[in-house]
Order: structure tokens, then sequence, then C-alpha cells
């Protein structure tokens, strides 16, 4: 199963990482576990970090985390190529980029806390859920396993 994480939920799964009860950090988790492959683009992990830098996260996390985080990011996803476009399906051109990405990699979910782009449902292929509905169906998959 391959997916692609948007930066808000990448980032909140960094900042959470202490609360193993969150959504975001128990989905960061079953990947590092290797029960699904998470994909990335350069565009994702350029707007991650430089989302790690607001005020938000430096609270949250130290430049050592951010540094660790980031460096993991890029050894353990797949880092895919845009090779499609998207324009004018999101409610923001950066979420067109987003859904570009998991078009491209052809992945199985695009995760996203967006609501508008959650209300699209599927987009060439791709499913995009909530968080907590992402969950939700590898919790489904993992019982019928």
């Amino acid at each position: 199963m391959t997916i692609v994480a948007d930066t808000n939920v990448l980032a909140s799964g960094l900042a959470s990482f202490r609360n193993p009860t969150t959504t975001v950090a128990m989905l960061l988790r079953l990947w590092r576990l290797g029960v699904f492959t998470l994909v990335t683009s350069e565009y994702i992990l350029t707007e991650l970090s430089h989302t790690l830098q607001s005020p938000y996260f430096r609270k949250r996390l130290s430049s050592q985390q951010v540094t660790t985080a980031m460096r993991l990011l890029r050894r353990k996803t797949t880092i895919t190529p845009l090779t499609t476009t998207v324009h004018g399906v999101a409610s923001h051109p950066e979420d067109d980029v987003i859904l570009a990405t998991a078009v491209s990699a052809k992945a199985d979910y695009l995760v996203t806390g967006d609501t508008k782009l959650q209300h699209i449902r599927t987009y060439n292929g791709v499913t995009i859920l909530s968080p907590k509905q992402f969950l939700d169906t590898l919790t489904h998959d993992l019982a019928k396993a």
C-alpha cells in the first residue's frame, strides 16, 4: 500500500511523536514498521522543511529533531518526480501539487487534513482520506490479514 501524506500531516506527526496516541503519530509509527510505503516529492519535503521552521513547530521540536526527521524522510520515503500536473482541482494551488505527487506516484491514498481536499474523495485513482479515515482503513486491513 502506497500513500502520500500532505505537509501538515507530516508536520503534525513529527510534532506529536512524543504523544504516541495521536492519530498522526500512530501513522508515522506504522510507516516506520513497514505497514505502508510513504511517498513524498521534493516539493513536499521543501514545504515541510519551511513549515517546521515556523514558531509553532520550533516550540515543539529542537533543531536536532528537525534535522533528524528530515534526514529520515529523505532516506526512508520514496521520493517521486512530478510526472503530471494538476490545476484548479484543490482550493489552493499548493494542494494541487500535493495531489499531483499522489497521482505521479500512483499512490493508493492521499492522506490530508484538508477537508476541502477530502471532499473530492478520489482523483485519478487516488483515494483521498483524513488521517483518521486512513488509520481506520489500515486497522481494518490488518485485522483481516
